[in-house]
């Protein structure tokens, strides 16, 4: 009797609607609101047995407080991550904070959204402080992978999880005409043993329908790289909306031939698992 293995979505987003109590500071793309209840909605529909709740920058900044409220209606299905501010003053001490919180389980940095270089101190205290804590530092990074590198370098104690295969994502189809154009620079992580990569959104790079069979020869190249354990498959949910479904998004990877049982139990929650040091309960 085949065993059912744990899936676990490497990146989802939960929102509410625009409001005066919790005003969005910007949009993302998606729709106007998607509470901790749909995503779990969505999660049941296709099996996916949990995921890691990302507060969205784009419209909560640095505040965590919608995620929280997420985790304390579903505590077994999702780990949390939150972006840190690299212009505080008090990283530290929020870090400290943070990971004292039950349900975290990682910090973000938002390279995209700023103009860094590899001596910025906030960027650096943000790492040292995700080691200390023995927390997985996500940096969304697209555009700016030799920076990642630098920094990766600067910081071998601090485990690095690269946002979206490192590479940027369209909002609207279509994908961009090469849509892997920067894929030496993201295999070149891979030589550093602190780099782990999110597989995640990947399907959005596509320039063919479900279920995207031209992604798996820059995917492969990746997952050689890297090893599957340190490859971790996710969605972007909602992000995506306007390429495709939830359902799709989880479903080109259960049904293509590019990997064998293990391989997919592995990419899709195994190797998410050791890094995080988290697995969903669905029990409780």
């Amino acid at each position: 009797m085949t065993t059912r293995t744990t899936t676990i979505d490497s990146q989802v987003h939960a929102y509410e609607r625009d409001s005066p109590e919790r005003p969005w500071h910007g949009h993302l793309t998606g729709p106007e609101g998607v509470t901790g209840d749909d995503m779990v909605a969505a999660m049941d529909a296709v099996g996916v047995d949990g995921a890691l709740l990302v507060s969205p920058y784009s419209m909560y900044r640095y505040d965590a407080s919608y995620a929280l409220e997420v985790y304390a209606k579903h505590p077994g299905r999702f780990g949390l991550i939150r972006p840190f501010d690299p212009e505080s003053d008090t990283i530290e001490d929020d870090m400290a904070e943070w990971t004292g919180t039950q349900g975290v389980v990682g910090a973000r940095i938002m390279l995209s959204y700023g103009s860094y270089e590899a001596d910025h101190l906030g960027l650096n205290r943000i790492l040292a402080a995700g080691a200390q804590a023995g927390i997985p530092i996500n940096i969304m990074s697209s555009g700016h992978l030799p920076l990642v590198r630098e920094l990766a370098r600067q910081n071998p104690d601090t485990q690095i999880v690269i946002d979206h295969v490192g590479l940027a994502q369209p909002f609207e189809p279509p994908a961009p005409p090469e849509p892997f154009a920067d894929l030496d620079n993201v295999l070149s992580l891979a030589e550093l043993d602190n780099v782990a990569i999110k597989i995640s959104g990947a399907c959005t790079l596509s320039h063919e329908p479900f279920p995207y069979p031209d992604i798996w020869e820059p995917l492969q190249r990746i997952f050689e790289a890297y090893s599957l354990e340190r490859c971790l498959w996710g969605t972007d949910w909602t992000r995506a909306v306007n390429l495709l479904t939830y359902e799709q998004g989880v479903e080109a990877f259960r049904v293509t031939d590019q990997l064998s049982d293990s391989e997919r139990a592995t990419l899709m929650g195994g190797a998410l698992s050791k890094v995080y040091g988290w697995s969903p309960d669905t029990d409780s």
